[in-house]
């Protein structure tokens, strides 16, 4: 591993554990900025720069080297208190209104932190039972906010985005966890039957919170992390989620069961791969997390995932073509769970069937005769961002979903 990795991963685990780094060794400006501009696309830069700032190495820098990070990083925790703040009074005007939602992932997640709000989250995710949409969105709003794409079927979507003007609070409220249409991981909801059956309440910043049980929840946390790797892959802030909460709740979780739901899903190396790496570079702790012997049991390879993640940002976004490599690594999948290969990546990638476009071209749920229209569009915008001698080719999307392919492989997830 080059020295920039090791001292991203250095810093991240120094702030997992509430400390700062003691480097003594200087770093050049650039370093400083590459360091940064890497926590930056992770999506970790409060934690990284509250890390690092006051180390020796760090000392005698030109202002200017830091000055910018300092400011978004404290930019960025200052968002982060005020859309938490909002998000709690949601909550409580939610269960005033009667509505019964569960939260997920982003608050729950980010009370783990020694300093929760240097964990920014673009949104909060909540879960509501079925036949309370109607109930849900006259309360939220009634608080103020407005469905971010109002000219959806919101009745038949599986996910409604909302916002709040003048507030940088954003929701994601689901009626399920993952669109049951994804023939790659749509059968997942099936394992959350029943989930609000087995809910918890966890007190954050004084207010009562239902969320997911403890099993459901890390096996959720896994889940999407498994989604986004299918896609263009995830950054190394998933897995500080999945360490912490292990770290956390271990004792509560249903191991056995986790590994079972794994098995099911061809994910057990991949959760194996991801918990040996928060074990090796951040602060997974076996012994504090329950860790059972038939999951120590289990022999993977963590350097390739970890290279992955690193390489891909938060949720794979580094760059267009890693972005448009999905497309590859879908097929692929979704041939795999049929007993197919895949095949024509080039073809599948620009030419994705209705139901994949579906999202972005709504119009094609009540019209799917306008496919021609869609690809047509598609085509133009994506020429348009992946220019001829630019980083950003479609032949190196179709280099890097080729590569994912063979990763996955590698993981036991496509067979």
């Amino acid at each position: 591993m080059d020295r920039l990795n090791q001292s991203f991963l250095d810093a991240l685990k120094a702030a997992l554990c509430n400390q700062n780094v003691d480097w003594e060794s200087p770093l050049s400006p650039q370093e400083w900025r590459s360091l940064f501009q890497l926590a930056r696309i992770h999506s970790v830069l409060p934690l990284v720069y509250e890390a690092v700032y006051s180390c020796p190495a760090a000392q005698g820098l030109e202002p200017a080297v830091l000055q910018p990070f300092k400011t978004q990083a404290i930019q960025t925790a200052v968002l982060q208190t005020v859309k938490t703040q909002d998000f709690l009074q949601l909550e409580q005007s939610l269960e005033a209104a009667g509505v019964t939602p569960l939260v997920v992932k982003g608050l729950i997640c980010r009370s783990l932190y020694p300093r929760p709000d240097l964990r920014p989250s673009s949104d909060e995710d909540i879960l509501i039972p079925a036949g309370q949409f109607s109930a849900c969105h006259a309360a939220m709003t009634a608080q103020g906010l407005e469905p971010l794409e109002p000219e959806q079927n919101m009745e038949a979507a599986h996910e409604v985005s909302y916002g709040k003007p003048g507030s940088p609070l954003h929701i994601e409220l689901h009626k399920s966890l993952f669109p049951p249409e994804s023939e790659a991981y749509g059968e997942f909801n099936r394992f959350f039957d029943g989930a609000f059956d087995r809910a918890v309440t966890e007190t954050v910043h004084g207010v009562s919170v239902p969320t997911l049980g403890y099993t459901d929840h890390f096996f959720y946390l896994i889940c999407h992390a498994f989604k986004h790797f299918l896609h263009s892959g995830f950054g190394i802030r998933q897995v500080c989620d999945i360490v912490l909460f292990a770290n956390a709740h271990g004792s509560a979780i249903d191991w056995s069961a986790i590994l079972k739901q794994c098995r099911e899903i061809h994910a057990e190396l991949f959760t194996a791969a991801l918990l040996q790496i928060g074990r090796n570079y951040l602060n997974f702790d076996p012994e504090k997390a329950c860790y059972p012997e038939e999951w120590r049991a289990i022999q993977v390879d963590a350097a390739p995932m970890l290279e992955d993640l690193l390489s891909g940002g938060i949720y794979g976004s580094a760059d267009m073509s890693r972005r448009h490599s999905s497309n590859i690594t879908l097929n692929a999948v979704t041939a795999g769970k049929k007993g197919k290969r895949s095949g024509a990546p080039v073809l599948r990638t620009v030419f994705p069937s209705a139901k994949h476009l579906e999202r972005r071209y709504p119009y094609l749920k009540r019209r799917p005769y306008l496919l021609p229209a869609a690809w047509i569009d598609r085509i133009f915008h994506y020429g348009k961002e992946l220019k001829s001698g630019s980083s950003n080719r479609a032949s190196d999307a179709i280099q890097i979903g080729n590569r994912r392919i063979e990763l996955m492989k590698q993981y036991g997830i496509i067979r």
